[in-house]
């Protein structure tokens, strides 16, 4: 969401998806995460968890994330439910990235417009999410330059590893 909040501020157009069945959040172990559907407004979210252990959650941050979330959009959304076309996916983990690819690949190719899926791994973290930030924005920007990203995808993924030392990692869907 630290993506998509920076972009957003930036003027791109900007969606953002879970992919899994769940939203899942850090709970008081590791065994007990926090569960919610995707949907459950973020402020319900936000509430439950303060009144569970206000200052637990304080602590680790979720309670800070979920109120920039709030700023961003109303509840999480899950990428699989949704049918809006885009142009360019980027996802913060390869697991993650697999998931669209399959998702996509399930899908009926009807109008064959290509969708750009890059993964640039960040490890998930407050801070690690806040860094990844505006290494997306530098990629979104650098592909918005180019004019046609399926004319300049390889010259741009070259591009932006050597100049952030980051690899990317990506590959092309069809709608």
């Amino acid at each position: 969401m630290e993506s998509h909040a920076m972009l957003k501020k930036h003027g791109m157009q900007v969606s953002s998806y879970g992919v899994g069945a769940h939203v899942k959040l850090p709970g008081p172990s590791q065994k007990e995460p926090n569960v919610y559907k995707f949907g459950t407004p973020y402020k319900v979210i936000h509430d439950d968890l303060e009144s569970k252990d206000p200052e637990m959650y304080a602590r680790n941050g979720l309670l800070t994330m979920l109120r920039r979330n709030m700023g961003v959009k109303t509840a999480p959304e899950r990428f699989q439910d949704n049918r809006d076309h885009f142009d360019v996916v980027v996802t913060f983990e390869e697991r993650v990235m697999e998931q669209v690819i399959e998702d996509m690949n399930q899908r009926p190719q009807v109008t064959l417009q290509p969708l750009l899926v890059c993964n640039l791994d960040v490890k998930d973290s407050h801070e690690e999410a806040a860094n990844a930030a505006p290494l997306t924005l530098k990629l979104c920007q650098m592909l918005e330059q180019g004019g046609e990203w399926e004319d300049c995808v390889d010259e741009v993924v070259a591009q932006f590893q050597m100049e952030t030392g980051r690899r990317l990692t990506y590959t092309i869907c069809y709608y």
